[in-house]
């Protein structure tokens, strides 16, 4: 014997932007549907910080604003909307000015979990992909020293580099900056040794 679920209420924008002011638990909206998020290792935290650290003064010198854990993205798609936390964000248009999320980033940052690769490296990768302003998508994993970057070429087409050495540098045109990956996986030094 089956047994159907009932489907949930769909959630409006207007009240999902209300709850996650209020909560203490963050969660992702797909077109509708929330869903809470889980909560992330040291490994994780580590590198995330450590890019965010190397990136923050070539944000400032262009005048862009980079975020960290906290700041969602918003795709619009098909009539849908899509609201994600990426763990780094980037946005260099003037216009991308909305108190609690982003529509205009150039770069966007994942660190991959075990929990969470599969959406990164598919669901994420297709919806991040759908915002005209982005130019690069970088997913760091935090089990090894990995980069997997997707630029966005002049012609148009998405290309897609795998970083696996340390001294190896990835070249973020948003920001005109090379970041070695020695310096993002710097707090975690057993994936260096």
């Amino acid at each position: 014997m089956t047994t159907q679920t009932l489907p949930q209420a769909l959630t409006s924008i207007e009240d999902y932007l209300e709850g996650e002011q209020r909560g203490d638990t963050k969660h992702e909206f797909l077109a509708g549907q929330v869903v809470a998020m889980v909560g992330a290792t040291r490994s994780h935290a580590l590198i995330a910080g450590s890019l965010h650290a190397a990136l923050l003064p070539a944000a400032r010198r262009k005048g862009c604003q980079l975020f960290m854990a906290d700041m969602k993205v918003r795709i619009d798609h098909a009539d849908e909307s899509y609201f994600y936390y990426p763990d780094v964000v980037l946005s260099c248009a003037t216009a991308d000015k909305h108190p609690l999320y982003t529509a205009l980033p150039c770069l966007i940052v994942e660190v991959l979990s075990p929990s969470t690769e599969r959406i990164d490296t598919r669901e994420k990768l297709f919806a991040y992909r759908l915002l005209p302003s982005l130019r690069e998508y970088l997913l760091l994993r935090q089990d090894c020293v990995q980069a997997d970057l997707y630029q966005l070429s002049n012609e148009g087409r998405w290309q897609h580099t795998v970083f696996t050495q340390a001294d190896e540098m990835l070249a973020l045109r948003c920001l005109d900056v090379a970041v070695s990956l020695h310096d993002v996986y710097a707090d975690v030094p057993e994936l260096l040794a």
